[in-house]
């Protein structure tokens, strides 16, 4: 799991720079209605609605938004059937890449992604190629400014968490998928408010990018993929210094 808490500050700080507030809660939406059709409008009963509504509000998302797409979702047929698929690739230095994806037109998407990869330096493979380098976990975050963190990692793993990294004044907290909810529930409970909380994609290991003009081609494919309308995340296994990373920046 090296280089993932790194990686996740990366995203968070681009977040916070993204003006395309527009793109962001278009991808929301298509979230909401997926676990809308899934499990269910009431986000008491359905936890994936729980944490697509929770990122809404983290990423300033009104709630007239939500709503529509919470409707939209439960009370038609005709609204829009998006179908979920991960796309796998490489990009510079071998990096291996997994993108979710919601779609409602794999042919046109596909197209799309693959002209994206060639763009930039890597290439789209086949079904199977790199997802066996990831697994599949629970991730909650919490902002350590106020928090012990030693105190925090023991309450983590009281509850049921199977590791703990704190990094840049964020913990992080590593669970199965299954037991997400009920982590969350037990930090939540003893008064710990939790910035971020999803089911993602770690890689197993990490290869370090220590080149600056194939870190630059690298951050270069991995933002235009975050860019496209039908990628709701990308997953990379890549671990670059923060020497590197500033130069970038």
């Amino acid at each position: 799991m090296a280089g993932h808490s790194k990686w996740a500050n990366i995203k968070h700080k681009k977040a916070k720079q993204d003006e395309a507030k527009g793109a962001i809660f278009t991808k929301i939406s298509k979230e909401i209605m997926v676990a809308v059709k899934q499990g269910g409008p009431d986000p008491d009963g359905n936890f994936r609605l729980k944490l697509c509504i929770q990122k809404a509000k983290a990423n300033n998302m009104p709630n007239d938004n939500i709503n529509r797409a919470i409707q939209k979702a439960s009370g038609s047929t005709d609204g829009d059937n998006f179908e979920e698929i991960f796309y796998e690739g490489y990009g510079p230095g071998g990096v291996a890449i997994l993108l979710a994806i919601l779609t409602d037109n794999r042919n046109r998407t596909a197209s799309e992604i693959r002209y994206l990869f060639s763009r930039n330096g890597g290439n789209l493979g086949e079904t199977g190629c790199v997802a066996w380098m990831f697994d599949r976990k629970g991730r909650l975050t919490v902002n350590l400014e106020d928090q012990d963190e030693d105190e925090l990692m023991m309450l983590a793993l009281d509850a049921g968490a199977e590791d703990f990294q704190a990094e840049d004044g964020i913990g992080e907290i590593i669970t199965e998928p299954d037991v997400l909810e009920e982590v969350r529930n037990y930090i939540l409970d003893k008064g710990i408010e939790i910035q971020e909380a999803e089911v993602t994609m770690i890689p197993q290991n990490t290869v370090e990018i220590t080149d600056l003009e194939q870190a630059k081609k690298l951050m270069k494919l991995i933002e235009s993929l975050e860019d496209h309308d039908d990628v709701q995340n990308v997953y990379g296994n890549f671990d670059i210094p923060e020497s590197i990373l500033s130069q970038i920046e």
